[in-house]
């Protein structure tokens, strides 16, 4: 098989958790603010993968009304212990300043398609919680990292990551039992996290992540032959950390580090699944986010495991599949006409989103938007959006039916990162101009702390007629962007585009200006619909088709 080019799942799918059931893979990432919680890809070869599930979907689960941007669902892990699927996840609440809120919970299911039980809560220690199922003993181990706010923890003594807690957990209880040690401080490079725990050969392996989760991260590897420990890394100093391209800075694949380990059905290779980025611009700022990348790895006759041509990680690898590029290069075109949103949209915080959209209806094909609180709002805000995948592309999509009565009523086109980070073209109204319909862009280009809308842009409006469809259009040429608009519906053929507001800086929407310091933003740049009614009389916005279309474009990052 020709190899393929990393990452496997391109696109904001951070923090991945690798789980086979004999020949099914399954990986589990991070979905942050975004609902439903928890994605789950599945493959039969390791080189192509289908999203099959969410499984974090009811109230019951997850409500992250009033998390803050980076906050909500942080690195699950994906488990099965020969009978059930063991979903672990936190739900963080906050996580700026000296204190972390960070609650872990365990969720089972049968199937991965579900149903998914309603969670077990275990602890708020820390975060990045992992359950280890023993082949051995039959019993399970939770692991967690721990953090202390008072900044005595780690290898030196000086930081809030404090090391990997382990403690036994009783699935028949539903709890903890027994005691609970640190076992693990971490090395040198620091900030330990994303604990995972495998069995081999009579040793225990602890895989951490380490050196935050930008440009100094890392796979560390330890091992002990008590799961007590103590766990020790390996005693070369230059193979202690298996992945990393924190010394490379010129490779394709940066920020690589928190790691999950897989076998092949016959256990004759063994595959690291890691967080990675691909930066653009001189300023190093990844929009697509935080991917999920895969490496060979090599078990050494001393039983240690190391990346096959690493630390370094290969932006190409030998896998036992095929990708079909095909695939990913395709348009995607959403008509909303089946009652039910596409799996590739999500939507931000709450439970509850019959209060925010509607798809179909007594009117057809489309999907209603129910203008809430203000975009950017950690509450209730009705934003329905799809990931960026791509480095470049084209979004479009047409508003068929808004007439907003003043300005406090908007809807339209947004790209997405977060409340600081964002670029929207909204169809609203000038009350002082008797409800005149304009276009207007939003910008919102960096603007932490103060979160506000860059004055010039709502300075100049876009006339448009009362009444009738509008198209808008986003695109996408690496940093650059550049938003459309033009009159008419869905059936008026091709449209006479005309650029709205100048080119934008679509770097912006990324981790590197997300709106805190480092290893502060944890997401990646999303397109899709959005609608506001800040007057609070819910008005609703009607959106025809929206599509995404992939280019390829000479500022592209796909080979280095």
């Amino acid at each position: 098989m020709p190899p393929i080019r990393n990452p496997i799942l391109p696109g904001f799918n951070p923090d991945p958790s690798i789980c086979r059931v004999g020949e099914d893979y399954y990986i589990a990432t991070s979905t942050f603010e975004w609902f439903p919680g928890v994605q789950i890809h599945h493959s039969r070869d390791l080189a192509n993968w289908v999203l099959v599930c969410r499984p974090l979907a009811r109230k019951s689960q997850l409500d992250m009304r009033g998390d803050p941007d980076s906050c909500g669902v942080w690195a699950p892990c994906l488990s099965h212990d020969g009978d059930l699927f063991y979903l672990v996840y936190t739900d963080v609440k906050r996580k700026d300043g000296s204190f972390k809120d960070a609650h872990n919970y365990i969720v089972t299911a049968p199937a991965i398609a579900g149903p998914w039980s309603d969670p077990v809560y275990v602890n708020s220690s820390g975060f990045d919680p992992s359950l280890f199922h023993d082949p051995d003993s039959g019993r399970k181990w939770f692991v967690n990292m721990a953090w202390d706010h008072r900044r005595r923890g780690g290898l030196q003594g000086n930081s809030a990551f404090a090391g990997i807690l382990l403690q036994e957990y009783d699935a028949r209880e539903g709890k903890l039992v027994g005691p609970r040690r640190n076992v693990f401080p971490g090395t040198a490079l620091a900030l330990v996290e994303g604990p995972h725990l495998y069995k081999r050969g009579g040793w225990y392996y602890l895989l951490t992540a380490e050196g935050g989760t930008g440009y100094d991260h890392a796979c560390t590897l330890a091992r002990a032959r008590d799961i007590w420990g103590p766990y020790e890394t390996h005693p070369d100093p230059a193979r202690v950390h298996i992945l990393t391209s924190k010394d490379t800075p010129g490779v394709a694949l940066q920020r690589a580090g928190h790691g999950s380990l897989v076998d092949t059905p016959d256990g004759e290779r063994t595959y690291l699944v890691h967080l990675c980025g691909r930066p653009i611009t001189e300023r190093r700022r990844c929009v697509l986010g935080r991917e999920t990348g895969i490496q060979e790895c090599v078990w050494d006759e001393d039983e240690w495991l190391h990346v096959k041509d690493g630390p370094v990680p290969s932006l190409f690898v030998d896998v036992p599949g095929a990708r079909d590029e095909a695939a990913y290069w395709a348009e995607s075109r959403y008509t909303f006409n089946d009652g039910e949103l596409h799996k590739d949209f999500q939507w931000l915080r709450t439970p509850e989103p019959d209060r925010i959209f509607k798809v179909g209806g007594v009117q057809g094909a489309g999907l209603t938007l129910v203008g809430r609180e203000s975009i950017g709002s950690w509450f209730e805000q009705a934003l329905v959006a799809r990931r960026q995948t791509h480095f470049s592309f084209d979004a479009e999509t047409v508003l068929l039916d808004f007439r907003p009565e003043d300005e406090r009523q908007f809807a339209g086109l947004t790209a997405y990162y977060c409340r600081y980070n964002f670029f929207y073209l909204a169809v609203t109204a000038d009350a002082d101009a008797d409800g005149q319909r304009e276009l207007l862009v939003m910008a919102s280009d960096a603007s932490w702390p103060h979160g506000d809308l860059e004055a010039g842009f709502l300075r100049e409006p876009v006339r448009i007629p009362g009444e009738g469809p509008v198209k808008l259009a986003v695109r996408v040429r690496g940093a650059s962007l550049q938003f459309y608009y033009a009159l008419g519906g869905l059936e008026e053929g091709e449209p006479e585009w005309k650029a709205v507001g100048p080119v934008l800086d679509a770097s912006v929407l990324s981790d590197e200006c997300g709106g805190h310091k480092d290893h502060g933003s944890f997401t990646g740049a999303f397109v899709g619909m959005a609608c506001s009614d800040l007057n609070g009389t819910a008005k609703e916005a009607r959106f025809g088709e929206f599509v995404y279309r992939p280019v390829q474009d000479a500022s592209d990052r796909y080979e280095i």
